[in-house]
């Protein structure tokens, strides 16, 4: 397993101390132009020299997989580093520059692009703005109890005056009321919300996953220690109150008392306790589903239970009685208390839970889950196989068929709970107009209006678009392309979705080393024009809106005090993290980029193609055959999908030449396979592609770790799969 990679270490190790190949030509602490598509920079200097190896290339005779974390150690070692020494800064604004200039170092690795975030289209909608929990991470946009949802379209100016509304209410001036401003307005408001799905949840345990698309659901039937509200104010759930101490190491929280566990049938089976939250904590360990990683040096003893065998005894998640619970840190996290509305911290009904099979302890449970007629919880195909304390119950779930939730009318707070039902209805995206003609007969709340789907021309001619278009809000998600530094999948187990490079060794063997050489990496994403690959979806008009150009959203947190770096330069106080990116990847690392959202901010392809020129001058005879092949797979069913892939292809093969970079498209003629090959790949070796775009990543709580830990090796970071690894 080691030997390719020794292999190429001659070819590439030179290439470490570079970021970009071109230094841009912009003053110096200067943000690159705020343009769609850069000017070609005929003043650019030569590419950076580089020595390489006098000794031959040895090619191996067959392609094998590399050791990950000789790979990780490899291209992203020093980022390791540098986010471990910002996790020791002294004050959280010292934090705060140090994390920014090890973001800045993972961008200039070139391993992955930011590309987009949610929103930023064309939409019709009958949903009041900011009636979900408005905070920008957790789980809490996801929690529909207290949707308003009218029986028309809203339309822009009512909009605009809910939100001038919300924003008062926000700084503290009055209430937002949008049920009473709608009503008053003339409106009618509805209690059932239908919505679409394309895949359905992979289980219905919430603490034993880490996709979206499965807490997307379970959230709504399940309460946690606090939520936000939609005025992103911090309130009591499950917690009636709590404290830290003085040292902050402690967080004791009183459990409200009455709360019970409902089946899906609305029964009552139990009483929530201090315990279950325990016992949930457990589980969530136990299950090692991929986000456990967020409480490690967090939660005192989580990460020496999980890796190094140690007892529960000694994890600081404790029920000092049924309504009290005390949870230590290994050291005092300014951020803890926004990490609560995560899923990770969700309680489980010990006793259903153990009723159903399950046990505690991490080999205990690797051991109960391999005998499927003893441990039956959370089981997708059964909704009896769990149990709710949440505002709805969990009463259908057919995989591409439909999902249903009803209120839970035992509710302790139901008063709160707007809705009546929610239901999710498939829809594999084949048929963009029938979705339409539904949303505006009734059946759907809203939709997006694009060009590549025909909506937006449908929504101009029936007038629907000049009466109640508006642009949706961007959000602190951030979708990415991420490059497999490490391949381990030519096709699926059933044969579909097969790599051109599946019986080539040579061509995997190109890719492989190609994609271990930074220049080269940087080349493919500089040739990148996202703003091209976002009207297929968006329409040119709205190309840029959504662009997201880092990692982090550019305004997730702000410095309260004056910084000065290792370097004497002084961040002023109330400068956004974004804008600290910038100056590093600019001054740091010699990138041409802009990092803020809304522009093209990747797009260079004069750098594209002297980052190829240096690449291949590194390379040398270590490529036995160019082009390089970069296999993207893509859902042929869904057409804006089928659109953007075939937009990458031309304009990578138009930058960088045919002769140089082949893009491969390989069609997934089933959503289940699409998934299959990236979302949800269960680890890196198993990710089918080359360049795959269809991930993102929505913050937990409120610190930039809160993203840049994803990318951490050795099976911490969850997203380091996206990039082939772990």
């Amino acid at each position: 397993m080691r030997k390719i990679l020794a292999l190429c270490l001659a070819a590439i190790m030179v290439l470490t101390a570079f970021a970009a190949c071109t230094k841009p030509n912009t003053p110096d602490n200067t943000p690159a132009p705020n343009t769609d598509t850069q000017a070609p920079n005929n003043e650019t200097e030569k590419p950076v020299e580089t020595e390489v190896p006098a000794t031959p290339f040895v090619r191996p005779e067959a392609y094998e997989r590399a050791e990950d974390d000789e790979v990780y150690e490899l291209v992203l070692g020093k980022y390791s580093e540098m986010l471990t020494e910002a996790k020791q800064a002294a004050t959280v604004d010292e934090r705060f520059v140090k994390m920014a200039k090890a973001e800045a170092y993972l961008l200039s690795t070139g391993v992955m692009i930011p590309t987009t975030t949610q929103g930023g289209a064309y939409q019709i909608s009958r949903i009041a703005p900011r009636t979900v929990p408005y905070v920008m991470w957790g789980n809490d946009d996801d929690r529909l109890h207290g949707l308003v949802i009218s029986d028309e379209f809203i339309k822009p100016e009512e909009r605009n005056e809910m939100l001038e509304s919300w924003r008062a209410a926000a700084a503290g001036n009055g209430t937002y009321d949008p049920a009473g401003y709608l009503t008053g307005k003339g409106h009618t408001l509805q209690d059932t919300y239908t919505l679409t799905f394309s895949t359905a949840p992979a289980t219905i345990d919430w603490l034993n996953t880490s996709s979206q698309s499965d807490t997307e659901i379970t959230v709504n039937c399940v309460e946690g220690l606090v939520e936000y509200d939609n005025l992103s104010q911090m309130q009591p759930a499950l917690a009636e109150s709590w404290e830290m101490s003085e040292d902050g190491l402690t967080y004791t929280f009183k459990i409200r008392k009455g709360v019970k566990w409902y089946t899906s049938e609305g029964r009552e089976y139990a009483e929530l306790t201090a315990n279950d939250f325990v016992a949930g904590f457990q589980h969530m360990l136990d299950c090692g589903a991929g986000l456990e990683s967020l409480v490690f040096g967090i939660v005192a003893g989580a990460m020496e239970y999980v890796k190094e065998g140690g007892s529960f005894e000694e994890v600081g998640y404790k029920a000092t009685d049924d309504y009290t619970l005390v949870v230590t840190l290994c050291e005092p996290v300014s951020y803890f208390p926004t990490m609560l509305t995560y899923s990770i911290f969700l309680p489980i009904c010990k006793s259903f839970y153990e009723s159903r099979g399950g046990v505690f302890g991490i080999e205990e449970y690797a051991a109960a889950v391999q005998d499927t007629t003893t441990y039956t919880y959370g089981l997708q195909t059964d909704v009896s196989s769990q149990v709710y304390c949440g505002p709805f119950l969990i009463q259908k779930l057919q995989k591409e068929s439909e999902i249903l939730i009803v209120k839970n009318p035992n509710y302790y707070n139901a008063d709160k709970v707007t809705l009546n039902s929610v239901k999710w209805v498939y829809d594999d995206g084949s048929n963009p107009t029938a979705f339409y003609n539904d949303t505006v007969a009734g059946t759907y709340a809203g939709c997006s209006l694009t060009s590549a789907s025909g909506l937006l021309d449908l929504a101009k001619e029936d007038g629907n678009f000049d009466t109640y278009a508006y642009i949706s809000d961007t959000t602190s998600t951030s979708y990415f392309g991420g490059l497999n530094l490490n391949r381990g999948t030519y096709q699926l187990e059933s044969g579909a979705c097969k790599s051109p490079q599946a019986d080539d060794d040579d061509a995997k063997i190109d890719t492989h080393i190609a994609l271990l050489n930074q220049n080269f990496r940087l080349a493919l994403q500089y040739a990148f024009d996202k703003a091209t690959y976002n009207a297929v979806s968006r329409g040119e008009d709205l190309k840029l809106t959504s662009l997201r150009n880092m990692y982090t959203a550019p305004e997730f947190v702000k410095l309260s005090e004056d910084v000065t770096d290792e370097d004497g330069h002084t961040f002023a106080a109330n400068t956004f993290y974004g804008d600290i990116v910038q100056y590093y990847v600019t001054n740091a690392y010699n990138m041409p980029i802009d990092v803020h959202d809304g522009v093209n901010g990747w797009f260079h392809p004069d750098e594209a193609k002297a980052c190829l020129a240096a690449a291949k001058e590194e390379l040398g005879d270590a490529i036995k055959t160019w082009p390089i092949q970069i296999d993207v797979v893509y859902l042929e069913t869904a057409t804006t999908n089928t659109n953007q892939a075939k937009a990458y292809k031309q304009f990578i093969e138009e930058t960088l030449g045919a002769e140089n970079v082949q893009v491969n498209l390989i069609a997934a003629s089933t959503t289940e396979d699409f998934y299959a090959c990236g979302y949800r790949a269960s680890n890196g070796e198993a990710g089918l592609f080359d360049m795959f775009y269809g991930s993102g990543w929505g913050p937990d709580f409120g610190d930039p770790c809160t993203y840049l830990d994803t990318f951490l090796g050795y099976n911490e970071g969850y997203m380091a799969k996206v990039i082939g690894l772990f």
